[in-house]
């Protein structure tokens, strides 16, 4: 009897130190997240995460109209095999995981001020926020986010390569 309660109370001083380490760390993971994918882009984020809500487009129609708009570089951040599959009709690609590399010579094709839809593979991916994140930290000033990506493009019979 006198063991169980032992590790009883071992046990949940563990828990606790885990979940103050987590609270305390700076990329602690949240323990409420968004899974609805018919909200948004699914995602548990880091509590230090920028608010990219207001940067969402959520309608595949609006995506079209600023496509069409010819106002907009739609870049694809998802990785260049995926984007060599198949990608929006005239997207760059700019993949998250290999932005460090990319972004001088990105930025030397275009400046700040051009008009950015970040894209990836729909609503299971973050990698078009994240793409958008960094975008914004290096100066990029009117981004939005496309959460349906490639996905829900390519189900509308829109543009592809």
């Amino acid at each position: 009897m006198k063991t169980i309660r032992e590790l009883s109370i071992l046990a949940s001083i563990s828990i606790i130190v885990a979940f103050a380490f987590n609270y305390f760390s700076p990329a602690g993971i949240a323990l409420v997240g968004q899974w609805d994918i018919a909200k948004g882009v699914i995602t548990a984020n880091e509590k230090n995460d920028i608010d990219l809500d207001n940067l969402e487009i959520g309608d595949i129609a609006l995506a079209k109209e600023l496509y069409d708009s010819k106002k907009f570089l739609f870049v694809d951040a998802r990785s260049w095999e995926n984007y060599d599959e198949g990608h929006i009709k005239g997207a760059i690609s700019l993949p998250v995981g290999q932005f460090d590399e990319k972004i001088e010579a990105f930025m030397e094709q275009y400046p700040p001020e051009k008009a950015i839809v970040a894209y990836c593979s729909g609503r299971t991916c973050e990698d078009s926020h994240n793409l958008a994140q960094l975008l914004l930290a290096f100066g990029y000033t009117e981004i939005k986010v496309f959460i349906d990506g490639f996905t829900g493009w390519e189900s509308e019979g829109y543009p592809i390569e």
